[in-house]
C-alpha cells in the first residue's frame, strides 16, 4: 500500500453550498495560496472533503442566497501574514477571557450557553441532538478509516474542529488510530469555556489526540471563534509530548462587495502559514516544520 499523503477538510458552522461545490472550493482556495504564497502549483491536490450541513438543513445554499462564495482574490502577491511579534488580544478577546475566569470560578457557564445557543445553533445542535452528533462524528470517522495507514493532515475549520477533536479522541478507545502528521484547526472555537466543559465531561481531559503528530491552530485575533484561552494553554500534550502550537494569521477574506470576514474558511485556506503547511505533507515531511517559519525559509 503506498504512503502518499492526503489532505481531509472539514468545513464548520451554517449551511453551505452543494457538497461537490464546496469540495471544489476548498481545493482551489488551498491552490490559490500554494501558488501566491509558495509559487507552487502541483498538478492536483490529494485531497478529500467531509461535508455534514445536509445533517442540519433541508437543501444546500442556493447562488442567489450565498453570501460568501470562493472567488479567487486579486493580485499576485503572497497573501498577508503577521510575520515578526505575534499580536496580542484584543479587546473582545480580554473581555471575554475575564468572563471565562468568573464562568469558571462560579461553575456556571451562563454566557457560553448563551453565546452558543443563539449565535452558534449547529453547535448548539451538536451538544442536543444526539443522533446529528454521531452522524456528523460518523462523516470523518468513514473518510479516515477509508484512508487508513496513510500519512493525513486534517484540515478542520470552526465547528469542524470540535468534530475532528471528538472523533481523534475516541478513536483512542474505539480504533482504528489514523496516522495524522498535522492536525490544522482553522477559527475554531475549542477555546471557549462551554466547548472545554463538554471535552472534559467526554474524554475525561484536555489534551492533544494521541494520533496527533502536530497540531497547529490557526487563528485571526479579529475572529471572535478564537476569544478565549489559547489551545496551547488549555490543551495539555499528548503521550508523546506533542502540544499545541497557536499560530495568529491574518484572514483577508472579502465578501464580493469588499465586506471582511475573519472567520471565512477560504482566507484560512489561502493564508502563508497554511500553505506552508500544506506543502510540508506534500513533499512527505514525516516531522512537520513549524507554521510559525518565515515564508522565505
Amino acid at each position: 500500500m503506498h504512503d502518499d499523503p492526503v489532505i481531509i477538510g472539514i468545513h464548520g458552522l451554517a449551511n453551505k453550498p452543494p457538497r461537490e461545490e464546496k469540495a471544489a472550493w476548498w481545493r482551489q482556495a488551498i491552490e490559490e495560496g500554494l501558488k501566491r504564497n509558495l509559487g507552487r502549483e502541483p498538478p492536483g491536490v490529494p485531497f478529500e472533503f467531509v461535508y455534514w450541513a445536509d445533517l442540519r438543513y433541508d437543501a444546500p445554499l442556493t447562488p442567489a442566497r450565498n453570501r460568501e462564495p470562493y472567488y479567487a482574490a486579486r493580485g499576485r502577491k503572497p497573501f498577508p501574514s503577521p510575520n515578526g511579534a505575534p499580536p496580542g488580544p484584543t479587546l473582545t478577546d480580554r473581555f471575554y477571557r475575564a468572563l471565562e475566569w468568573m464562568q469558571e470560578k462560579t461553575g456556571r457557564l451562563v454566557v457560553d450557553d448563551a453565546f452558543i445557543e443563539y449565535r452558534l445553533d449547529d453547535l448548539w445542535g451538536y451538544y442536543k441532538d444526539a443522533a446529528f452528533r454521531a452522524d456528523a462524528r460518523d462523516r470523518l470517522r468513514a473518510v479516515l478509516e477509508r484512508y487508513q495507514g496513510r500519512s493525513l493532515m486534517l484540515a478542520a475549520h470552526s465547528m469542524g474542529g470540535l468534530i475532528a477533536y471528538d472523533v481523534l479522541r475516541l478513536a483512542e478507545r474505539q480504533g482504528p488510530r489514523p496516522r495524522v502528521v498535522h492536525l490544522v484547526t482553522l477559527g475554531s472555537p475549542l477555546g471557549l469555556a462551554e466547548i472545554k466543559h463538554r471535552i472534559t465531561a467526554e474524554h475525561g481531559d484536555l489534551r492533544v489526540p494521541s494520533a496527533v503528530a502536530r497540531w497547529t491552530h490557526l487563528g485571526d485575533r479579529d475572529d471572535v471563534a478564537t476569544v478565549g484561552t489559547d489551545l496551547g494553554e488549555a490543551y495539555a500534550p499528548n503521550p508523546d509530548g506533542v502540544r499545541v502550537v497557536d499560530c495568529p494569521v491574518i484572514n483577508a477574506y472579502r465578501r464580493p462587495r469588499g465586506g471582511r470576514n475573519p472567520h471565512k474558511s477560504y482566507g484560512y485556506l489561502r493564508t502563508p502559514e497554511f500553505s506552508r503547511a500544506v506543502a510540508a505533507v506534500l513533499d512527505g515531511a514525516t516531522q512537520v516544520r513549524d507554521v510559525v517559519a518565515d515564508a522565505s525559509a
